[in-house]
């Protein structure tokens, strides 16, 4: 087992980390730029190591720096959390040439699944049910035209490279396929410096199904369920649930089976996502992330396992400690992301925190980096806590949500809590009777 673990990351999620690590009896190292000097993880890690001014490009993401906090303190190993170099594919080849393990895939995982067609392919090969589409890039207006013909309108053009709702555009008629293929290669050469782009059959009133699979990196995987990531703005997710409200424990285990299965026969290593669309009875793939996700405190909520853990123990050699057999759902769990925002255009909101305080309780779990008097920088992403609850069936999580989320306090600032506290007066939210484009529906009619 490792004796100290630099987290690449910060806020929130690089808590999470100090804390299996405690648990582990294994010392940390947080990094952090010049903007997070008093921030939360840097205070609870054993060290701390400046790397840089606020911009991520010139602290969080400058791996020359990374690599030289890993040899000044000794680090064995780097977790990377989520975002930021969590699925960088050099970066893990970077963190390898010096002798360092990366917690997580391999770089040649990352890679495959880094790029949509390259991935759409694999799982394909592997038995993995596929939205129908284009079979690799789309190089022209004439293919595209062809393609979206075959395969019927509407569609959505989706960039290789894409991510976080940038470069895809939906074309419902013919008439309107010319402008969003042009719109969506602009956008993905402006965000991603590649400009190839994709085609897929658009789904109208699909859900986002997402499993979470483990594997050991030796020919052994689990599943652990899905989370319906429906309720979503802009491509993002905002509120979480397992198990998801529409899948029946025949489909889980099925679409469970077949995820595991692929995963344990390309020998993958530690948590994995496969996210889906899911529809009338049917699973279609959309991408794999080879990383911890955000929303990953539902799935250990009902299934008692610590996650960080597992990848820490995966990364050290060790199996998994526990088998399929061995997992089993206990009640629902939900989780709502709390982001510095103004409603209702929800422009990013930095500040001063003058008061906090978490709710607490059985059944109630609060990550966050907040504290009295801390001071929110602007060079980052605005989510600020994830309030996460767990009751023996939907109706609890839900009425222990309603009462924690009266119970907390974020002063000084404004956040979205006020959102999460009219939807769950919503008869469609309390019926679990969402799709991905509910939230927007909602918002639009509400914002009149």
């Amino acid at each position: 087992m490792f004796n100290k673990i630099l987290i690449a990351n910060r806020g929130e999620i690089a808590l999470r980390v100090i804390r299996a690590c405690r648990e582990m009896g294994i010392s940390t190292v947080a990094v952090h730029s010049t903007a997070d000097a008093d921030a939360m993880h840097v205070r609870m890690a054993d060290e701390a190591v400046c790397i840089g001014p606020p911009p991520a490009s010139q602290s969080y993401l400058l791996v020359p720096a990374i690599i030289s906090a890993c040899e000044i303190t000794g680090a064995e190993a780097v977790h990377p959390g989520y975002g930021f170099l969590s699925e960088n594919a050099n970066f893990v080849q970077v963190v390898a040439d010096h002798g360092i393990t990366f917690i997580g895939p391999t770089a040649e995982h990352i890679r495959i699944m880094g790029d949509k067609i390259t991935a759409k392919d694999t799982m394909k090969a592997l038995g993995v049910p596929c939205v129908p589409g284009s079979d690799g890039g789309v190089p022209d207006l004439a293919d595209a035209r062809r393609i979206a013909g075959e395969i019927g309108y509407p569609v959505i053009v989706k960039a290789t490279a894409g991510g976080g709702g940038r470069g895809m555009k939906l074309a419902r008629t013919a008439e309107q396929l010319d402008e969003a293929f042009q719109t969506a290669r602009s956008e993905a050469k402006a965000a991603f410096g590649n400009d190839e782009v994709y085609i897929e059959k658009y789904l109208d009133t699909p859900r986002h199904i997402e499993v979470q699979v483990f594997g050991d990196g030796k020919g052994n995987a689990v599943h652990l369920g899905e989370r319906d990531c429906s309720l979503q703005r802009r491509h993002q997710k905002v509120f979480e649930e397992a198990p998801g409200p529409a899948i029946t424990p025949e489909m889980r285990a099925q679409i469970g089976k077949t995820c595991a299965e692929a995963v344990a026969n390309i020998n993958y290593a530690g948590a994995g996502t496969i996210e889906f669309l899911y529809e009338n009875g049917e699973f279609f793939f959309i991408e794999m992330n080879t990383r911890l996700q955000v929303e990953h405190p539902v799935t250990e909520a009902i299934y008692g396992v610590d996650l960080v853990r597992e990848q820490i123990r995966v990364a050290a050699g060790q199996p998994l400690s526990f088998g399929q057999d061995d997992l089993r759902i206990n009640g629902h769990a939900i989780e709502v992301r709390i982001n510095a925002e103004r409603l209702p255009n929800f422009n990013p909101c930095p500040g001063t925190i003058t008061a906090y305080h978490a709710p607490g309780g059985l059944g109630v779990r609060m990550d966050s980096a907040l504290y009295n008097g801390y001071r929110i920088p602007p060079y980052y992403d605005s989510l600020i806590g994830k309030l996460i609850v767990h009751g023996r069936d939907r109706p609890e999580a839900l009425a222990r949500l309603n009462r924690a989320l009266g119970e907390l306090i974020v002063d000084g600032i404004d956040t979205t809590v006020p959102l999460f506290r009219e939807l769950l007066s919503e008869p469609d939210i309390q019926r679990g009777d969402y799709t991905i484009h509910w939230l927007e529906q909602w918002l639009e009619k509400a914002l009149g």
